[in-house]
């Protein structure tokens, strides 16, 4: 099985010890994916809104790098600091999946990141 890394600068570029996709066995494995600004690395909103959406934006970018799309993620998984952000993720989230929404369970952060709200890992069909 070939193992395939995909990386986008449209995306937030990770750090050296993971990559932001691994493209194998025709599957997208997305990294947890936060909202940082791919163009000054800096984190970008203070909403949990504007977070999930940052996020969202982000997984789009590296979906689209790897030749996919958001409506063949087949799972996301949810990390939130605050679990009373969870009305306003599921909030902006539904935006980006109003019909088939992919399986999906969420944790919680297990150290604080100052201004980190979210984070989002996704797998999609290649």
């Amino acid at each position: 099985m070939t193992r395939d890394i995909v990386f986008t600068p449209n995306a937030a570029k990770p750090p050296a010890t993971y990559s932001q996709a691994v493209k194998a066995g025709g599957l997208i494995f997305v990294s947890g994916t936060a909202p940082h600004d791919p163009a000054t690395g800096a984190l970008k909103g203070t909403t949990i809104q504007e977070q999930t959406r940052q996020s969202l934006a982000n997984i789009k970018a590296i979906l689209e790098a790897a030749g996919s799309s958001m409506d063949k993620i087949v799972s996301v998984t949810i990390v939130l600091a605050d679990e009373d952000d969870f009305p306003g993720m599921n909030e902006e989230y539904l935006k980006w999946f109003p019909s088939k929404p992919p399986a999906r369970q969420g944790a919680k952060l297990p150290a604080k990141v100052p201004g980190l709200k979210v984070s989002i890992a996704a797998i999609a069909q290649a």
